[in-house]
């Protein structure tokens, strides 16, 4: 098992904030709009350098995301900010119509997404947002798992052509992606090569992920570890390439077990390769309040699940 380490841990919708300080000065059409929720998303520094940028729409979602789209006819790249919850399902309507039809080039950038934003509870906790978005025609879906890859994602969607769904979140998590990486949208990420089970995982579950591959080669289990950065469109070529060689898989995410990175993943072995997959995923429930560690542990998506998942799946080729 290939050996991760870290020096810092940071959130990741600090790794956004950062990213639209230097877009500010490397992207003039890039602007910015936030529905009341400046200090959470992390943009204060874009705001400051540069006011007549930025629209503070108030806590009015479904404007903020006809004046993005609007903003767009002029040839500015908005990026719509706010939680996720408040961007993905009280404004899916404006979205569809507004946003995606028209195949416009708005940047929806969501933070405090799944279950870790912790003691907000179920209201605010958005558990669907990637079963809504990948069903959305037009919609890249991309779902960074530190600081570093949510800083070089936001960086790179900016030179990409087309409504995105951006998805961060509020924890802490460690930094253990390269700072200086070239984010692919579309491309899969490999964190270890194995030939035992295939773990393809997403946002904050790659890093149980790499704990439980560690654990598990101490106990004679190699793991393959793929990163799934981008929902939609999805890396096919390397989940297929994998899996045909390890003739099993393990989806992880932070989000229903219904719609998401999992049943993206069985789409593709139901058309290509059969092989046995087990879920790490919240299984058809709404969230509660707890702190972030709590929550992971009482809703099975920490690595010693995973570890249980693996076995399972293992046992079932």
């Amino acid at each position: 098992m290939k050996k991760y380490t870290y020096t810092e841990s940071k959130d990741t919708r600090s790794g956004f904030g950062d990213a639209m300080t230097e877009l500010g000065e490397s992207h003039p059409n890039v602007v910015a709009l936030c529905a009341d929720l400046v200090g959470s998303l992390k943009i204060a520094p874009f705001i400051k350098n540069h006011p007549e940028r930025f629209i503070q729409t108030g806590i009015a979602e479904a404007n903020m995301m006809g004046i993005a789209a609007g903003l767009t006819i002029g040839g500015k790249i908005p990026y719509a900010t706010t939680f996720a919850n408040f961007g993905s399902g009280r404004v899916y309507d404006q979205i569809r119509q507004s946003i995606a039809y028209s195949d416009k080039n708005v940047k929806i950038a969501v933070s405090h997404a799944g279950l870790t934003l912790g003691e907000d509870g179920a209201t605010h906790q958005i558990l669907e947002d990637l079963a809504m978005m990948r069903a959305m025609p037009n919609m890249t879906v991309i779902n960074p798992c530190d600081y570093n890859q949510t800083k070089a994602a936001t960086k790179a969607v900016a030179d990409y052509e087309g409504p995105v769904y951006l998805r961060f979140g509020r924890p802490v998590v460690p930094v253990f992606t390269p700072a200086d990486q070239k984010f692919e949208i579309g491309k899969a990420w490999m964190v270890n090569e194995g030939k035992d089970v295939t773990i393809i995982a997403t946002g904050h579950l790659v890093w149980e992920a790499i704990k439980a591959g560690e654990v598990l080669a101490e106990q004679g289990i190699d793991a393959e570890i793929i990163n799934i950065h981008t929902i939609k469109p999805l890396d096919t070529a390397a989940i297929l390439k994998s899996v045909k060689k390890t003739k099993c898989v393990v989806t992880c995410e932070e989000h229903q077990a219904n719609g998401g990175l999992g049943d993206a993943v069985a789409q593709t072995l139901a058309k290509e390769f059969l092989a046995p997959q087990e879920y790490i995923a919240v299984d058809n429930s709404f969230g509660e309040s707890g702190t972030p560690e709590q929550l992971m542990v009482k809703y099975g998506l920490d690595s010693k699940n995973i570890i249980e998942a693996v076995k399972k799946v293992i046992a079932r080729k």
